[in-house]
């Protein structure tokens, strides 16, 4: 079952079989789309979460590594805010697939690949939701999505000041994933949350630039690995020596799709590890 509280409520069931190695695991992989964010999150009941398609349609490819050709179903597309190279790749994905929930900012952006996703989305025949904290999502039977951010009306907000911010639990074990937030924001977070934000695996925000990934977000957080999603060799310099020298100082274990592409961990609730 899937349920969002706080504005809608709604359920669907999932449909392929899922393997009994598979059944046992949570499954969250940071695809390698280069320079832009992709997650992809399987639950053990075989729910599906996409948060964000990367800058262009090679999210196909990397959605299509290991699914059925007749796989054509995710559950939940999340758009954590109208950046081209958060939402290109999104609207390629409202093509190939049929999406039961979209999840989206209210940010204003003129932008050709918003005003396109703004399109695909409006035809997809998806619930649109609106993000706002403390909706939750429950995931099938055992993975919680909780949103943190953006509380209130984020339309004439700056585009990555409105990213959804949002945790993924599953057991005892947390991923904290932060769009392009900046740290103004993780400070909120932090003011607002405090411990709970701990997690075991965080997305550094906005691709490892200076701009996030502060010193009191890090240690807040606390996570055992610290996650860049970035292309290799990006004319931004992504992700910044101060950030990666921030979350080697908490002890993080920095993993970048840029050196190794796809990244995979798996969790049984107790433990995560990266495959």
């Amino acid at each position: 079952m899937l349920v969002l509280s706080g504005l809608a409520l709604v359920a669907w069931f999932p449909t392929e079989t899922i393997s009994a190695t598979d059944e046992q695991y949570l499954t969250v992989q940071f695809l390698d789309v280069g320079q832009g964010d992709a997650i992809h999150v399987t639950t053990p009941d075989g729910f599906e979460l996409l948060v964000d398609g990367g800058a262009s349609a090679g999210v196909l490819r990397e959605l299509a590594e290991g699914r059925s050709y007749f796989d054509k179903y995710i559950d939940v597309v999340v758009a954590t805010h109208p950046d081209t190279d958060h939402i290109a790749g999104l609207v390629d994905v409202l093509e190939r697939y049929e999406v039961g929930m979209i999840l989206e900012t209210e940010v204003e952006h003129n932008a050709s690949a918003a005003r396109a996703f703004a399109r695909a989305a409006a035809t997809e025949g998806a619930e649109i939701i609106s993000a706002q904290a403390g909706q939750e999502m429950q995931l099938g039977v055992s993975t919680t999505v909780r949103i943190l951010s953006p509380r209130g009306d984020t339309t004439n907000w700056e585009s990555n000041t409105s990213s959804i911010v949002l945790q993924i639990i599953y057991g005892d074990i947390e991923f904290m994933l932060t769009g392009d937030a900046p740290s103004n924001i993780e400070d909120y977070l932090v003011s607002t949350y405090g411990p709970s934000l701990e997690s075991e695996v965080l997305k550094l925000g906005h691709h490892g630039s200076k701009t996030s990934s502060s010193e009191l977000f890090l240690n807040t957080v606390k996570p055992e690995y610290a996650i860049v999603s970035a292309g290799r060799d990006n004319r931004y310099g992504h992700p910044t020596e101060e950030v990666l020298s921030r979350a080697t100082k908490i002890g993080a274990e920095i993993i970048s799709t840029a050196e190794t592409g796809t990244i995979t961990f798996k969790s049984d609730g107790i433990r995560v590890w990266a495959e």
